[in-house]
């Protein structure tokens, strides 16, 4: 079974890629770079000086991965700014792949789209579809928005909707109550892989599942310019009652309403 990557050019994303390549051997890899716009607004000075945990929690989750995973499997390696180019497109065609498997990029358009491969395109959400969608970070609109219960990953077969293909398979993250912030990105992230890993394996098999999300739920999709300084401020004080609704089991009876597809 031959396996490309389309990912993002992070340290998750190269863990997820190491990850993979140890129990199913890649055959090619795509990293996207995108250009860093270091635009510093009033707002983002205000939050790093008065949220600084927010951030943090981010940049120690990757900083976790580097030190784990230093470098990218030694494979056919290409990076494009845009993993929509011309160049991804030609790469990819000459991969061939069976399976194609997406994490962190951008929206995938319409060409790359174009490309079949003979089991498909699977597409990593770090959120719980149908429920929660989109941008910037569904584990942090779950907790600003108090809908705790919705923490989870989902894998699906990708199309060009932003999180909305059909799903293999969806799961909740188990969590404690005893974690802060960064170590619920943290778990939310190793979920993620791991349950990447497990619908990779499902699929190798020759199984397939491909559950509708509009025969779940409308859910809700969230978007970048949407995400502010008060959603912001509401994680801080929502931790407590993150734990709390973990602890009272309130978390668990939400969960059972919620319906999640298990391979």
């Amino acid at each position: 079974m031959k396996i490309l990557l389309w990912i993002g050019n992070e340290p998750n994303q190269k863990a997820l890629a190491n990850k993979i390549h140890s129990l199913f051997p890649l055959t090619g890899i795509i990293t996207e770079t995108r250009p860093h716009k270091r635009k510093i607004t009033l707002s983002k000075i205000v939050e790093r000086l008065f949220l600084p945990s927010i951030g943090k929690a981010w940049w120690n989750m990757l900083q976790h991965y580097n030190k784990a995973f230093s470098n990218y499997p030694q494979v056919k390696t290409i990076d494009v700014e845009d993993i929509n180019s011309d160049q991804a497109f030609e790469f990819s065609k000459s991969i061939n792949a069976d399976l194609i498997i997406v994490s962190g990029t951008r929206l995938i358009k319409e060409k790359m789209l174009s490309l079949k491969p003979s089991i498909g395109i699977l597409n990593l959400h770090t959120g719980l579809s149908p429920y929660i969608k989109g941008g910037p970070n569904c584990t942090n609109w779950c907790i600003a928005t108090e809908q705790f219960h919705l923490i989870g990953n989902t894998v699906m077969w990708i199309d060009s909707g932003i999180d909305s293909g059909n799903i293999l398979t969806s799961e909740f993250t188990e969590l404690t109550g005893d974690e802060n912030l960064d170590q619920i990105h943290l778990k939310v992230m190793e979920h993620a892989h791991a349950l990447y890993l497990k619908a990779i394996k499902f699929v190798a098999e020759g199984k397939t599942n491909s559950v509708s999300q509009e025969s779940i739920a409308k859910g809700i999709t969230y978007y970048n310019k949407d995400w502010s300084y008060k959603n912001k401020k509401a994680i801080v004080s929502n931790i407590k009652k993150l734990k709390s609704a973990l602890s009272s089991g309130e978390i668990h009876k939400d969960q059972e309403k919620i319906k999640v597809i298990k391979l």
